[in-house]
């Protein structure tokens, strides 16, 4: 698992290839297979592989999701607010297992923020994405993750690079 950390990367250039099938059966397992709060499974999901909607979902905020029209899946996480107050954590962790689960296969990722963002000066970017996809307003949008083949290979950032200053021991002073 460290080796995985090691090497894993924000990607946001894909091949022009879908992702088969089964690879995608492992991808829904390893969403299903993550823990939640007192077992509460808050969350839902909304796979994405149709080009058309990739490219709205990429036009969900100003900045940082235009990489979604090349992916070849988008993965909206979602969690319903009704079944839990810690949605937002439950969703968090089933978005980064994904990502490593991805990263073990072959694939690359990269999380986009939707919760807290905005689409345009009218709407936040879960708004859009709820309008878009026809989720209730009681199940909230936390992330897309997309996910393709690697268009490109990023080099893992050396152990000397890490901020080991943002560990302490004991106490924070």
């Amino acid at each position: 698992m460290i080796e995985l950390l090691r090497s894993r990367r924000s990607i946001r250039q894909y091949e022009d290839r879908p992702i088969e099938p089964a690879t995608v059966e492992i991808l829904k397992e390893a969403l299903l297979r993550a823990p939640s709060s007192r077992g509460l499974e808050p969350w839902e999901f909304v796979f994405v592989d149709d080009r058309e909607l990739l490219g709205k979902l990429a036009r969900c905020k100003p900045h940082g999701a235009s990489f979604l029209q090349q992916a070849a899946l988008g993965i909206v996480v979602c969690g319903d607010s009704s079944k839990s107050d810690t949605w937002i954590e439950d969703c968090s962790i089933t978005s980064i297992l994904v990502q490593m689960v991805a990263q073990s296969i072959g694939l690359g990722s990269c999380w986009v923020q939707i919760r807290l963002r905005r689409h345009d000066d009218e709407h936040t970017a879960e708004k859009y994405i709820q309008e878009l996809l026809r989720i209730p307003e009681h199940v909230r949008v936390e992330s897309i993750i997309s996910i393709g083949y690697p268009a490109e290979n990023k080099e893992p950032i050396p152990t000397e690079d890490l901020k080991h200053g943002k560990i302490r021991m004991g106490r924070f002073e």
